[in-house]
Formats: C-alpha cells, structure tokens, sequence
C-alpha cells in the first residue's frame, strides 16, 4: 500500500464524512487518508467545507492563531466584514488556502450537472494522473431525501407525486459514474435507513443499488472495468457464492446503529463497504462501545444559555425570566387541580433555580472549560475537545413563543420525573398546541425531550425550522439545542466551524454523517489496504 490514500468525497455537505476519514490516524500517529476533491452543491455547506479543508492542511502540524480569531469573532461584526477576515486569512496562508479552494472545485458543483460534472470528470482525470499508481477511495452519500421516513411523509401530501420523477430518487447513478472513473479499491456509500424499503418502478431500490454497485460500468456505459464486493460493516456474510460474493439473508445487516459505536445518539444509517473483486479482504466489523455514551455527558460542561422570545417586544434576560416563572407558576396551578401535584412539585422546585441572568450564547462563546464533566473519559473527548479554543462557536439558541416555552417547561421535567419523552396523548388538554391533526397520533413525537442518560434521539435538519423533537433535557433553560450542542451530538469537534445563517447551520448539522463514525469506518479501509 501507498503511504497516502486519496479520497473523493461526493455529496460532501459539510464534510462529516470526510472529517472522520481525514482525522484517521493508523498506528504510526500517521493520517494516512487525503482528500483530493470535495463536491457539494449548497452554498453554506460548501463554506463550511472549504474553510475546514484550509483546517485539515495544518493536520498534525500547529494550526494558525489566525483560524482561531476568526471563528471567535464576535456576533456584532456584519457578513461583510468576516467575509473580509476570512479573505485576510486565506491571503496570509496562501499555499494551504489554495489547496483548499482547488479541492472544493472553486465553488459548489452539483453532481448530474452537465458544467459541473465537465469541470468534475476534468479534475478526476488530473488527479489519476498526478497520482497514478497510488490508492484511491470514494466515499460520500447520495442526497435521501425521497427515501427517508420524513421525506415520504411529506411527498404522500404532494398531489401526484411520484419517486420516478423525483430525479433525488437516483443520485447515486452519480456515485457509479465516479466510481466507474476512479476505479478505487473502495468506496462507502452512505444513506438514510428508508431506502431499505423504498420502491422505485414497482421495485424495491435497495436490491438494485447493490446489483449496481456490483458492477458501476455496466450501469454507466455496459462496459465491465472492475466489480465490486459489497459488504456490511456490522455483520458478516452469511455465506458466499460461487465467485466468491458476499451474501446477507436480511437486508437490514446493512443498517449501523450509531449509538452502539460512540456516538451519543440513536442513528440509524445504510452504509455499504464496495471493495474491488481483486482485493483479497478479511471482511471486519465495527467494534461496538456497551456502554453507550449519554447525551448528558455530552452537553453538561457546556454554557449554560436561555432561550429567546418571539413576539415579545424585547428579548432582555429579566424579559425571559419573567416569562418563564410566569409559565411555572401557571403549569404549577393547572397541575395542582388535574392531580398531578409531583409534577407541579418539580417544575415548582426548577422555577427557584433558574438564574435571572443567563444569556443567548452567540457566534462564540468564550469559556475557560473544556464543555466536559470531569468524570468524561471516553476516547470521543479527544476527538471533540480542542484546549486551544477557548470556547465553544455556532453556540447561540433559537427563539421560542411563550405557549411554547409552558409546553418546553412541562416536558423536560416530565421526561426528568419518567425517564421517557411524552407522546401527544400525555399532553394535559390546556398544553395541545392547536393543531387539527394533535389527537389523530400521526404527531406524536411533535414535542419530544432529550432524555439526559440516555443517548439522544437522531439529529435532523428539521432543527432549522423548530426545537420541538431535541428539546433540551434541562428545565431551567427550556429551550431546544444550539448548534453547537446539535453538532456534539453529531460528533463534530469543538473547532469545527459552521458558515451560513442559523438556519442553515442546522441542516448541515443534521443531514452529516457522524465524523467519530466516520473515523471508525476509516480504520476498516485502512486495514482493507494495508
């Protein structure tokens, strides 16, 4: 093997995937994995992308104080003048900014685009060519959205939708046609669960995609280049063919559960491991973590915020502690009359801990803590914490109605008294939020509470809409999660910036791939090549 493997990420985001990949170190304390090209289509993402691939050119080297003062700029500075100081720092560290800008294509590129795949198809052939003879991998997830569970949801109340003419519902023709050109001697192909029993022509997707990956250049343009044998990464096969073809009796040995490896969250993702029919491979599998890591002691070390009101005409912190006692004491009466006194007990006791004088949070949040209980030792601490920051960025809460902040105060200290978030028919009737589908079941998670010992619930990119399914685990910040916290959960280190609005800081959160994940995936290419 190589002594540098090249990576080409597609459908890259804001590079979850990547990141676990590129941090890999193998038993030298050698990052052995390099990204050559990155492809992402959406404009913050790529931003995100970008500025992480200038971090990654200092990988192992000491990272410029100049990164650091500009994820820590303050809120207060306009986008034109951070977009002014982001340009200061690429010009300074010229040679490492233009690698990274090379990488990330210049700008975002959208795979099944006819310009951006020339200027792709192009880069890919210098790259072979600058480094023929070395290894490459792909890697990347084709964007799900037509086959998650929330995508079907909201495509069966489209009028004559159909997945056929969803062109999202093919993407990963994309993925083949890179591989097909690359030839790697593997690829990870990532993907939500749903596509298990996802149908497309009257057939189920999930079967096909295997049959095509087996064999890219057939799909592409019926010409056989290499084949590939798929495996899973939390199973092995249960038997082989003839040639030698890894065989799995059920469909679902492809599914990794996130929380059984790590991370400290309950997400369930398809990832497939390709390797190329003249590779001989021992197939391995993840190790898994039995003691799972829980969002508390993920998120307890870290500030300490308040939530901001909408429509309030003011968003002052002795505003906020107005509104939330005025919501205990209101929660406090109601329960006391519905018997439920142990619950109007316990909010009662909260109301007297909060603290007149918290704040927002913002773009960055100084501290002097490292964001961890001193009892924290698990491996996934060093992969987040960095000592040289000095803070926590992208840690700044969304802003919730007053009804909302009464429901956020009744659930959190629910789930803290029951151990379990409550559904829809829990809702005392003075909390339904005035819905005409609330009593039907088809929401019931709507308003779901981190429950503190136990991992969270899967991160989404609904966050950037609402906080109501990742509500905070603590009462007195009723609150949903920052980005910051959301990223946590995601496993992406502490100084892992993230560009764009609030808004869309949170979908890239939640449409990663988690990088600690990512980085145990990595281990097993890493030993497929050695």
């Amino acid at each position: 093997m190589k002594k540098q493997i090249n990576i080409i990420d597609l459908f890259a985001g804001p590079g979850g995937l990547g990141e676990g990949f590129s941090g890999y170190q193998n038993p030298k304390k050698n990052y052995p994995f390099k990204i050559r090209m990155s492809v992402e289509k959406e404009e913050s993402a790529h931003k995100t992308l970008q500025l992480r691939a200038f971090f990654r050119q200092f990988r192992g080297k000491k990272l410029p104080p100049e990164y650091y003062e500009y994820i820590k700029n303050p809120q207060k500075l306009n986008k034109h003048k951070l977009e002014k100081f982001k340009n200061q720092l690429f010009e300074k560290y010229w040679k490492e900014s233009t690698t990274a800008i090379k990488e990330t294509l210049g700008g975002p590129q959208t795979l099944g685009n006819e310009d951006s795949d020339r200027l792709i198809q192009s880069k890919l052939s210098k790259l072979l060519k600058k480094h023929d003879g070395e290894d490459f991998i792909v890697i990347g997830g084709p964007p799900c959205q037509a086959y998650s569970n929330a995508g079907k949801s909201r495509m069966a109340g489209i009028e004559d939708y159909k997945i056929e003419e969803d062109e999202r519902a093919e993407l990963y023709l994309e993925f083949l046609k890179v591989i097909h050109k690359v030839n790697p001697k593997v690829f990870v192909m990532e993907n939500v669960k749903g596509i298990l029993s996802a149908k497309l022509h009257d057939e189920l997707v999930f079967p096909r995609i295997i049959r095509d990956l087996k064999n890219p250049g057939k799909v592409i343009n019926n010409r056989t280049k290499s084949k590939y044998h798929i495996y899973s990464l939390v199973k092995s096969p249960d038997s082989y063919d003839d040639n030698g073809e890894p065989i799995y009796n059920d469909l679902r040995s492809f599914t990794i559960h996130a929380e059984e490896h790590g991370v400290p969250q309950n997400r369930h993702r398809v990832i497939l491991l390709g390797v190329r029919d003249d590779v001989e491979y021992e197939p391995g599998t993840l190790q898994e973590d039995l003691n799972k890591t829980s969002i508390k002691s993920i998120l307890d070390g870290l500030p300490v915020l308040r939530s901001g009101i909408s429509k309030a005409g003011g968003d002052k912190s002795e505003k906020w502690y107005a509104k939330i006692n005025k919501a205990g004491k209101a929660l406090v009466t109601a329960l006391n009359t519905t018997n439920s006194k142990k619950h109007a007990k316990n909010i009662k006791e909260h109301i007297k801990k909060i603290s007149p004088n918290l704040n927002r949070g913002g773009r960055f949040v100084a501290s002097k803590k490292s964001g961890f209980l001193p009892s924290f030792n698990k491996p996934l601490k060093s992969w987040l914490y960095d000592p040289q920051l000095g803070g926590f960025p992208n840690h700044e809460t969304k802003e919730h109605m007053y009804d909302d902040l009464k429901r956020y105060l009744w659930i959190s200290t629910y789930g803290e008294l029951n151990r379990v978030s409550p559904k829809s028919r829990d809702f005392p009737g003075f909390l339904a939020p005035n819905h005409k589908n609330w009593e039907s079941g088809d929401h019931a998670d709507r308003f779901k509470v981190q429950i503190k010992n136990k991992p969270s619930s899967t991160i989404t990119c609904h966050l950037s809409k609402d906080g109501h399914a990742s509500i905070h685990y603590d009462p007195k910040q009723c609150r949903s999660f920052t980005v910051r916290e959301a990223a946590r959960i995601q496993t992406f280190p502490d100084n892992y910036f993230f560009e764009g609005t609030k808004t869309e800081q949170y979908v890239q959160v939640g449409n990663a791939v988690p990088p600690y994940l990512a980085n145990q995936i990595a281990e097993i290419v890493y030993d497929v090549l050695s």
